[in-house]
């Protein structure tokens, strides 16, 4: 549902440091800006995996030297400032809207000099990523970043309660909720002949008589994946696809019932996710953030209308339980791993799926309406 704006279109630079493929939270706050009247400009990186893909708004990728590591943020943020501030696209813009710490400081920089409005959404607490927990030196510096930035927020919202309410203990600013929901009708797409291949894969094997687990996601430490890499041999009937790329990918053990997908756009993901049987949401207590995490993929398999198997943190708990989701657990090991993926699709129920973007993003558009005037 689009909202009335007024008649000027005003220019939102969105800048988060990922490759803009598969982030799904940014392209649905960047469309929804886009379909309420918004000019935007996502900016990210490229990187020499980085897929091409087009948008009804327009993006920009820096090609960096660096692909991790310090050397990588802080060449990100220096480029970053650089475009922000001696662009002439950027003399045009209205509105800076920093994703997550790691662009925070070229943006609170630029929107100071350029004297713009500063938004800042915080997908997580960010210091408190697993990455950061055997680096006491790096973690220093994001959070001496974050002290000096964030009482000086004025304009922020992120993605559960638990981080607003850990932000605001910590420095007295209030971030309104916005929750990574999926659409309840969403924009047609055709699929690409990748995501084809994969869905007709997933059918062939039910054919066989397997059934489909499923993960989707960055493939990090502490996502679970290697957990449910180990119970597969307890679960000959079923096969394991994880949708996605990250850190672990190369440190994993691969077998026949274990399929790596790589990445998926997010427009595609819904193809696949829907031909599961049951997906899988086990985080590790690796911190605050994990902790406090509500994961896009909590939702995006009851969109699906398929049931999970979640870890029992507090936020996942709630929507779990409330909607009739899955199956919460807390113990990884392959046995009870297994049998919770069995009792998952065995004692499925009709999920209570009344959650949507087109309602939650509602909030997004009164943030930015409130800079109009």
């Amino acid at each position: 549902m689009k909202h009335c704006l007024n008649n000027h279109s005003k220019l939102i630079i969105v800048s988060v440091t990922n490759d803009l493929v598969t982030d799904n939270r940014v392209h649905k706050v960047c469309t929804t800006l886009h379909d309420n009247g918004y000019d935007i400009l996502l900016v990210g990186r490229r990187t020499k995996t980085s897929e091409n893909i087009t948008r009804r708004y327009s993006i920009k990728r820096f090609r960096l030297l660096f692909d991790k590591s310090a050397l990588f943020y802080a060449e990100y943020n220096i480029r970053l400032f650089l475009f922000l501030i001696f662009s002439s696209k950027t003399a045009k813009a209205d509105i800076f809207l920093a994703n997550d710490t790691d662009t925070l400081p070229a943006n609170y920089l630029a929107a100071r000099i350029r004297k713009k409005h500063l938004v800042f959404d915080a997908h997580e607490l960010f210091p408190e990523v697993p990455e950061l927990a055997h680096r006491p030196i790096v973690k220093n510096i994001w959070t001496k970043i974050e002290d000096k930035i964030f009482p000086h927020l004025k304009n922020a919202y992120t993605v559960c309660q638990p981080i607003s309410d850990e932000y605001y203990k910590k420095y007295g600013i209030k971030m309104e909720v916005v929750r990574n929901i999926p659409y309840a009708e969403m924009p047609a797409k055709e699929p690409s002949q990748k995501v084809k291949n994969i869905v007709t894969d997933i059918e062939k094997q039910k054919q066989k008589g397997k059934k489909i687990i499923i993960y989707q996601g960055a493939v990090n430490v502490g996502r679970g994946v290697e957990q449910m890499i180990k119970a597969m041999p307890l679960l000959p009937d079923f096969i394991f696809y994880v949708v996605g790329d990250g850190d672990i990918i190369r440190k994993l053990q691969m077998s026949e019932q274990v399929i790596f997908t790589g990445k998926i756009c997010a427009d595609e993901l819904r193809y696949v996710t829907e031909k599961a049987d049951v997906g899988i949401n086990i985080l590790e207590n690796k911190g605050l953030n994990y902790y406090y995490a509500l994961p896009n993929r909590v939702f995006d398999y009851m969109r699906a209308g398929i049931p999970s198997v979640n870890v029992d943190f507090p936020e996942i708990r709630n929507i779990v339980e409330k909607c009739n989701a899955g199956i919460l657990i807390s113990d990884y090991t392959p046995e009870k791993l297994s049998k919770a993926i069995i009792q998952a699709i065995e004692n499925k129920k009709q999920i209570k799926n009344d959650l949507s973007w087109e309602e939650e993003s509602k909030k997004i558009i009164e943030i930015f309406r409130t800079l109009d005037n």
